[in-house]
């Protein structure tokens, strides 16, 4: 993925790992668009360190679940930013700790809706602007993952780990899908990341409760995740497709 004129869409971009993501990008060259759902004051916020630093950047509200939304916010980027060259799909939500057999109907559908479906949804808006099939000039596609894939989060998150686990297959289907079609598609699977995402799923000290767990003994930071983020978008990684890297410390 080329750094001139190109733009890279980062869901979830207001926070964690989205919004190092989005900070690293913006320092190699890239114009970034800033996607988020609520939280308007924090993607302005960042916009605006982006700016102040000579980089290129745009917030573009959608909920990701929502079809009509990702393809308003499409239309937007391709109004308003140089040509889309790269996605990363990093919007994703978790739910407060709980059995398989305590989940009800409206907690599967909220975590599949946003955790796959939004992938998809917005998967299928970058392709179509970036395949030779489409007339497009290429392009890459991170989605974030879990190590929760590989690991099932028994009592806490199984929903959660199984929705990662459809974008660990998602990743491996689309990458053969458009493989000839100048766009790469890879995932990378987190561990423990010191981010928001604990305290919305009310375990806000779970990074550090957890990081015993873990080979090297810490969590990891957003920014560890970003620049392989980073990496999987460049043309240094122009042989790198369909791979699904973990970036979790060794668990």
């Amino acid at each position: 993925m080329k750094n001139e004129s190109t733009t890279v869409l980062v869901t979830g971009g207001s926070r964690g790992i989205g919004a190092a993501a989005c900070r690293l990008l913006a320092a190699r060259g890239h114009a970034v668009a800033i996607n988020y759902a609520r939280d308007a004051a924090a993607a302005e916020a960042l916009v605006s360190g982006i700016r102040a630093e000579g980089g290129q950047a745009l917030a573009v509200q959608a909920d990701v679940a929502d079809a009509a939304q990702v393809a308003a916010m499409f239309e937007r980027i391709d109004r308003e930013l140089p040509l889309l060259a790269g996605l990363v799909n990093n919007a994703g939500v978790v739910d407060l700790p709980a059995r398989v057999d305590e989940m009800d109907a409206a907690r599967l559908q909220r975590m599949f809706a946003i955790n796959v479906f939004g992938s998809f949804h917005c998967a299928r808006e970058a392709v179509r602007r970036m395949s030779s099939k489409h007339g497009g000039r290429g392009g890459a596609i991170v989605n974030i993952g879990s190590a929760a894939a590989r690991l099932g989060s028994p009592n806490q998150y199984v929903d959660y780990a199984a929705a990662k686990g459809a974008i660990d297959t998602f990743t491996i289907g689309l990458a053969r899908e458009v493989a000839t079609e100048g766009v790469r598609v890879n995932a990378i699977r987190p561990g423990i990341i010191e981010t928001e995402i604990h305290a919305s799923g009310g375990l806000p000290d779970r990074a550090k409760q957890m990081a015993p767990m873990v080979p090297m003994q810490r969590a990891g930071s957003p920014d560890e995740v970003a620049q392989a983020i980073v990496w999987l978008l460049s043309d240094a990684a122009s042989y790198t497709t369909g791979a699904i890297l973990d970036v979790s410390g060794g668990r």
